[in-house]
This record gives C-alpha cells, sequence and structure tokens, in this order.
C-alpha cells in the first residue's frame, strides 16, 4: 500500500489551518517593518533638531523651576542620551496616525463591513483626539502641576533635578493625557458597531465616574490638580461619546430614502 493511502485524514485539515496561520504572520510582520520603517524616517528627519526640540518641550518645567535650580545631568551619556530618547519618543508620536492605519489594516479582513466603514473616520478621529490630549497636558496640566509640585522650594529647599527623571514624566504624561482623550472615540465606535446602546452608556456614566477617578489618580502626580484636570476631561468627553452614540442610533433609524 503506497505511503499517500496512509497518511492520516487529518493532515489535510491541519495543514489548512496552518496556512492561514502562517499568513496572518508574514502580514503582522510585513506591517511591522512599515510602522519600523516610517518611524524611522520620522526620527532621522527630528534627530538634528533634537537639543532644540528638548529645550523646547522642558519649557513648562525650566519656567517653573527657582532662578538658581537647573536640571542635571549625572551620567556621561546623559547629554545625548536623552535627547536622543525624546526625538524617538516623537517620532513615534508623531507616526501614530500609520501606526493606527496599520493595526486597522491588519484586523480588517476579520470584521463585518458595518465596522469597516469606521476605518477612516476612526484613524482620523483617533489621531485628532490624541494629539488633542498631549497638548492639553502639555499646554495646561504641565505648568500647573509644576507650580504646585515646586511650589514648596525656598531658600533651604531649592530643587535640583535630575534629566534623566524628568523624560519618564513627560512621557507618561503625555501618553496618559493622549490615551484619555480617546476616550470618546472608543464609545461612539462601541455604538457605531452595534455593541452597545447610548442608553447603556447613559446607565453606566455613574459608575464611569467612579473609574475615571481611579484612573485620574493613577495616572497622574500626587497633587490634587493634576488628578482634577485629568477626571474634568474624563467625564465630559464620555458624555461627548454618549452624545454621538445617540445620534449614530438616530440616524441608523432614519429610513434610507
Amino acid at each position: 500500500m503506497s505511503s499517500k493511502n496512509n497518511q492520516d485524514p487529518a493532515t489535510p485539515e491541519l495543514a489548512d489551518t496552518e496556512q492561514p496561520f502562517i499568513s496572518h504572520l508574514v502580514e503582522l510582520r510585513d506591517r511591522l517593518l512599515r510602522i519600523v520603517l516610517v518611524v524611522a524616517v520620522v526620527f532621522l528627519a527630528l534627530m538634528p533638531f533634537s537639543n532644540t526640540l528638548f529645550s523646547m518641550l522642558s519649557g513648562p518645567l525650566m519656567a517653573h523651576l527657582p532662578k538658581d535650580s537647573s536640571m542635571i545631568a549625572i551620567e556621561v551619556a546623559s547629554p545625548f542620551l536623552i535627547p536622543f530618547k525624546l526625538t524617538l519618543f516623537l517620532a513615534l508620536f508623531i507616526s501614530i496616525p500609520w501606526v493606527l492605519y496599520q493595526a486597522w489594516s491588519f484586523i480588517a479582513p476579520g470584521l463585518y463591513k458595518k465596522e469597516k466603514a469606521l476605518a477612516i473616520p476612526f484613524i482620523i478621529a483617533s489621531t485628532i483626539f490624541f494629539a488633542g490630549g498631549a497638548i492639553f497636558g502639555y499646554k495646561f496640566v504641565f505648568p500647573e502641576a509644576f507650580v504646585v509640585l515646586l511650589g514648596f522650594s525656598d531658600e533651604t529647599l531649592v530643587a535640583t533635578l535630575f534629566v534623566k527623571d524628568y523624560m519618564p514624566f513627560f512621557r507618561n504624561m503625555l501618553l496618559s493625557f493622549g490615551v484619555v482623550f480617546e476616550v470618546p472615540v472608543i464609545v461612539t465606535f462601541l455604538a457605531g458597531a452595534g455593541i452597545v446602546t447610548w442608553k447603556q452608556l447613559l446607565k453606566f456614566s455613574r459608575w464611569w465616574i467612579i473609574c475615571a477617578s481611579f484612573i485620574s489618580m493613577i495616572l497622574t502626580p500626587a497633587d490634587v490638580t493634576s488628578m482634577v484636570m485629568m477626571l474634568v476631561p474624563l467625564v465630559i468627553l464620555y458624555y461627548v461619546g454618549v452624545a454621538c452614540a445617540y445620534f449614530i442610533s438616530v440616524f441608523q433609524k432614519k429610513p434610507a430614502n
């Protein structure tokens, strides 16, 4: 009897399941490479301005330091590494629309037609709200947070900060406010995809205020000002998402002409 006749009947089925899995891995690799390539191009374009960018983005802190205070680099490589890391972070930040597009393109084949129709609006809205949250944090929250956190400095307690400690603070706060401002986009997408209704979202709102309070406490420094300045947008933006969900339900109920 030939080996062909002795073949396990389950083997073709396993081969059929392995092929899509491998093709998904190949596609994921290709999309990750595209993301890395674009981030690298943006990074190389920004690198000549790394020191200028660092001076600009550390402005909110430097403006509130006492006259005799400054940020200190205690490691030999810090004057190079800190602007380098900041520029890399900004390159990734600027590339977010491309990252979102690649992520959406990867998962789109598994979505329904109605969900696919939300792709472009979702990417545009996500980019705008993420950038808006980061700008809000940089322009309004950072200065107020530094006023509170550095307000206890005096002649006997002069603030001397290490430059390597500012970068994690800056990065985490910027990302936190960017993600927080995605709330209406996520809520609207869930409503548009038919996963939740505006009535369910409105009913959940009282619990959302409690959740938003915990999120604000976790993501902000240990001062009430920063926490409130994150809590208020979290609550307002949630209700913006509920309003968008309501209008989506009204639009979907309208009969087609």
